[in-house]
């Protein structure tokens, strides 16, 4: 039997794999050989301005959309946005633009020409398309069976639309229906072509609520959530960085899937917001939003997405309020090879905000191969975590 004297040693070594050292904000955790790692956390996302289960929340307690706005985005005024935008469709990644044939289905160039009706010019047609030829210029062709026949070529870029109905774009591996135009968009580079979607603002967001939150949630977190992606779309308009196309259709922007999407509960609240957006100064704000804020928001680039303890957030039907992902020492030595053995891991640079100090910036991963040193976004991507607000269980 073991001494008190050593049986309190042991426990003491024991423990040291088990909890982190340091301070809040630096804590250091040791890995033993094989060990199982559980990486327990709070939120989903980077936590910037609106929780979208947050505004579920809230909006079964009562809360209205505007109000549920001026919490995750405080100091905004209220305005107003239309017009069109130009959404890059990522799945279409060929050079031409396919679509089913259907009644009303029109080809015209995007700058001044001559517009085509196709059902009239090629009734037995299946399938149209738009081909980037030498010179600048679009071939249109036509499928009925088998190959493609040309039927003319116009100056410049060229686009599909059908008097308001939706177009059904045809790529590998499927197909979605778009309202608006379905443009082939010069990209600058020869004859490479982007396919881009032109409709209005409040058309685009019937294809985004729904594939942002589920459509059965409440009318008022339905409403919350169209005003932020208005709001989104308008900002990204405003500053857009590619010459051709102002937003993309994937979370890199806010993920679209065209009117294959639209629901008619997510289509009511954006109708019930027609137009409105969030300001600051005029012009829309940048209106991040995440599944999840875990408890409280994380501070954003702007003084209306401030870090602030969220009292919404945690609740029974969000699952991601609390999160437990599990890793072996050897998943992490896999990941990040040049640190050899896995020795210890320390998480740093916290917010400061709510439990273990709050989100990491920097994670420290120590070994027989030496030390290696990553951001919490790449360690959270990395390993698939929800988001980098997270601790260390080790045994």
């Amino acid at each position: 039997m073991l001494s008190r004297t050593s049986f309190l040693a042991a426990l003491a070594l024991v423990l040291s794999t088990l909890m982190p050292s340091g301070s809040a904000s630096a804590a250091t955790w040791q890995v033993p050989d094989g060990a199982s790692v559980a990486i327990v956390g709070h939120g989903f996302g980077h936590g910037h301005g609106l929780s979208q289960y947050g505004a579920q929340r809230a909006a079964t307690k009562g809360l209205g959309y505007r109000a549920i706005a001026r919490f995750y985005y405080p100091g905004t005024r209220w305005g107003r946005s239309g017009g069109a935008v130009r959404v890059l469709i990522s799945a279409d990644t060929s050079r031409d633009v396919v679509v089913a044939a259907r009644s009303g289905l029109v080809v015209r160039p995007v700058k001044a020409g001559r517009a085509t009706r196709l059902a009239q010019a090629r009734p037995r047609a299946k399938r149209w398309r738009i081909v980037p030829v030498a010179g600048g210029r679009s071939a249109v062709d036509y499928q009925t069976s088998g190959r493609w026949r040309r039927l003319r070529t116009v100056r410049g870029d060229a686009e599909f639309l059908a008097g308001g109905k939706p177009v059904r774009l045809v790529f590998a591996g499927g197909g979605r229906s778009y309202r608006g135009v379905l443009r082939s968009a010069s990209t600058g580079r020869g004859l490479d072509r982007d396919t881009v979607n032109v409709l209005p603002l409040d058309s685009y967001l019937k294809g985004v609520v729904p594939r942002e939150v589920p459509s059965y949630w409440h009318p008022q977190a339905l409403r919350a959530q169209a005003v932020a992606a208005r709001t989104y779309a308008a900002y990204e308009r405003k500053h857009a960085r590619h010459g051709h196309y102002q937003l993309c259709d994937t979370d890199q922007c806010q993920v679209y899937g065209g009117a294959t999407d639209e629901q008619r509960s997510t289509s009511k609240a954006i109708d019930a917001t027609r137009r409105q957006v969030l300001t600051q100064g005029g012009s829309p704000i940048f209106s991040q939003f995440s599944a999840s804020s875990g408890g409280w928001t994380s501070r954003g680039s702007f003084a209306y997405l401030p870090a602030k303890k969220d009292p919404y957030d945690a609740f029974a039907g969000n699952d991601y309020h609390d999160w437990t992902v599990r890793v072996t020492d050897a998943r992490i030595e896999q990941t990040w090879p040049a640190v050899g053995d896995l020795t210890s891991v320390e998480t740093s640079d916290r917010d400061g905000n709510g439990d273990w100090g709050g989100r990491v910036g920097t994670v420290t991963l120590r070994g027989s191969g030496g030390t290696v040193v990553v951001t919490g976004d790449d360690f959270r991507f990395l390993l698939g975590l929800y988001s980098t607000w997270f601790t260390l269980r080790v045994s």
